[in-house]
């Protein structure tokens, strides 16, 4: 298939090749550039609710708060909340899909959609991210569903040896989950995957409006 001969093109590249086919031109950020959560928590107010999770600073040093545009991020994967159809839309659906170029729409196509709750992978074409894991939100408040976003993104990741990924605000749009509910159920997922699968990531780097919850969670404070 066409897109399969640009995935493995892309895939191939050495970091200074590829980096003159992004989408973002120069305006990419890596990761050393993205301070970890022990980094970021020393500048922000810190309100303590009841303890969930103790605080473990060898764990928030794998999380980051990251505030500007997802699809210029050089990791290995940018997750997309994605529609069932996995065939583009609106917000963060398309604006990847418009910086990935037309192959990852090819790609999508053959993937034959994706279930509320699931995740699937693609190549990141001219992101600079290496791949996309695409999931699917619910649509109102419906926090098992929202778990298994992340789980299964982040489940994603370790089983195709990826270290570094990127989650924006899942569901939390037109889809209409209040930011603050789905932000302590990504904070709270993301902290039991780390607990039990440690080695296997390096960084998880979450949108901007989870920043107006973790502190509150203890284990991230």
């Amino acid at each position: 298939m066409e897109f399969e001969e640009a995935k493995n093109k892309y895939l191939k590249m050495d970091v200074k090749e590829k980096r003159s086919s992004y989408h973002c031109k120069t305006s990419f950020v890596s990761l050393e550039n993205i301070p970890s959560w022990t980094e970021y928590a020393a500048k922000v107010e810190k309100v303590q609710s009841s303890p969930e999770f103790k605080k473990d600073e060898r764990l928030n040093s794998k999380v980051s708060i990251f505030v500007g545009d997802i699809t210029a991020l050089e990791i290995d994967a940018i997750v997309n909340a994605a529609n069932n159809s996995l065939r583009g839309g609106g917000g963060v659906d398309g604006a990847i899909h418009r910086a990935a170029g037309k192959s990852l729409l090819a790609e999508c196509i053959t993937l034959n959609g994706c279930p509320t709750g699931e995740a699937k992978i693609t190549g990141g074409y001219k992101l600079p991210a290496k791949y996309v894991i695409h999931t699917v939100g619910p649509v109102g408040e419906k926090p098992d569903l929202l778990k298994n976003c992340y789980s299964n993104s982040l489940n994603v990741a370790k089983e195709n040896g990826l270290k570094t990924i990127a989650f924006p605000c899942i569901s939390t749009g037109v889809y209409g989950y209040p930011n603050k509910n789905a932000a302590e159920v990504a904070l709270k997922t993301v902290r039991g995957f780390l607990e039990k699968n440690e080695a296997s990531i390096d960084r998880i780097n979450q949108n901007e409006e989870i920043s107006s919850i973790v502190c509150q969670i203890e284990g991230f404070c």
